[in-house]
């Protein structure tokens, strides 16, 4: 897998990507991130390390995940190909089983027995249970009070896979919330806990080491469009909340610069609306869960409260290095509204016989907005980052309110 083959050297040692990253904790913490970030390049760098991750990928996880010519919806739309890179078939049904699987590693190897995860959507969640089950370790998992609601199915997963599962009430009751709630469960129980973050975001070491598990999906992406295709892509498209599916679709392209990067954040309601989650198109720097970023923030400084349809995309900031490929130009950041992305949950559905995740149905829908006018020989290749099983209550109640 070649976790430590780098396309650019960044972040830097203090972990900073340009600007944004760092280090911005309690003092409690500085010590127990030290120690990780010690781990990490130790373990990213020894052979036994990589081959069992590598090994847990190929049998546990199930990969390398296909790449999927979506031809009849390509079809229907005209002009552009879409492909789909499945990482909706993992085990766990979404892409954050690539990472867990590595930081439990990670935790198992510092003698962590307890680990704690946030969630928004419940996949994180799901797949923090899922290796704690797998290596016999205590499982906590955060999840605002809002999201157990919209997500139960995935609650339900968490505990028959022997988690507890806390719901949050604090706050907007969703995954910054629950973020928050298990930041402070590390501060108060860091000497057997590890916390495994799920999104390329928090405090340096975690944007480098979740965007160094998740790239697997550009790498695979790489060799599978050159057999299938002779070629790489004129694009790649995926949703960005946090942004870990994105960033691990991006990374192993980002030296390739004829191929477009485009991440896709939540409009919810409309950017005019407020009522959004879009920090990249709408919010401005600031400091949030230990790491300088763009933030959806007011005058004073105070952070927004956000909303999209998706609970995993409903976040208020987003991974310090997509912040920095925004600045320098490397991706793009558009924005697909909530009824956009339902428009393309049921459009995938009913041409493809593919339930998506509302998360991936926003860069779905960016894909049908650019195809048409695009030529039939153009190439894009959207991240299918979850299954859509989740969802079904949420797409279900919303249905009901338009008849």
């Amino acid at each position: 897998m070649q976790i430590n083959d780098l396309p650019y050297d960044l972040p830097d040692r203090r972990g900073h990507f340009g600007p944004y990253g760092g280090v911005f904790v309690s003092e409690t913490l500085i010590e127990a991130l030290e120690a990780l970030k010690r781990a990490y390049e130790r373990a990213r760098n020894d052979p036994a390390f990589v081959a069992e991750f590598e090994y847990e990928l190929k049998h546990y996880v199930g990969r390398p995940s296909p790449i999927y010519h979506a031809k009849r919806w390509s079809e229907v739309l005209g002009g552009a190909q879409i492909l789909l890179k499945r990482e909706d078939l993992n085990h766990t049904g979404a892409h954050k089983i690539n990472n867990t699987v590595g930081q439990a590693l990670l935790a198992r190897r510092m003698a962590k027995p307890r680990v704690i995860a946030e969630t928004g959507a419940g996949q994180h969640g799901v797949a923090a249970a899922t290796v704690a089950a797998r290596y016999g370790m205590q499982c906590v998992v955060y999840m605002g009070s809002e999201d157990v609601k919209r997500q139960a199915a995935n609650v339900e997963r968490m505990a028959l896979l022997g988690a507890s599962v806390v719901p949050v009430e604090s706050g907007s009751k969703t995954l910054k919330d629950a973020l928050n709630e298990a930041m402070r469960d590390w501060v108060t129980n860091v000497a057997n806990t590890f916390y495994i973050i799920g999104t390329v975001a928090g405090p340096h070491p975690y944007p480098m080491m979740v965007r160094d598990f998740q790239s697997v999906i550009g790498r695979e992406c790489l060799a599978q469009m050159a057999e299938m295709f002779g070629r790489q892509p004129d694009a790649v498209i995926a949703c960005v909340g946090g942004g870990s599916n994105a960033m691990g679709i991006f990374y192993p392209y980002i030296r390739n610069a004829g191929v477009k990067l485009i991440g896709v954040e939540a409009a919810g309601f409309g950017l005019a609306s407020g009522k959004h989650a879009a920090s990249l198109a709408a919010g401005k720097p600031g400091v949030l869960h230990g790491n300088r970023t763009y933030v959806l923030q007011d005058g004073h400084g105070q952070i927004l409260e956000t909303h999209s349809i998706s609970a995993g995309l409903d976040y208020p900031g987003v991974g310090p290095e997509h912040a920095w490929l925004k600045d320098s130009g490397r991706a793009e950041y558009v924005t697909v509204d909530d009824r956009g992305a339902l428009a393309s949950f049921h459009d995938l559905c009913r041409y493809e016989g593919i339930i998506p995740a509302l998360e991936s149905a926003h860069a779905l829908a960016y894909a049908a907005r650019i195809a048409p006018s695009m030529p039939r020989e153009a190439l894009l290749l959207v991240n299918l980052s979850g299954r859509g099983d989740k969802d079904m209550h949420t797409v279900m109640e919303h249905a009901r309110e338009r008849s």
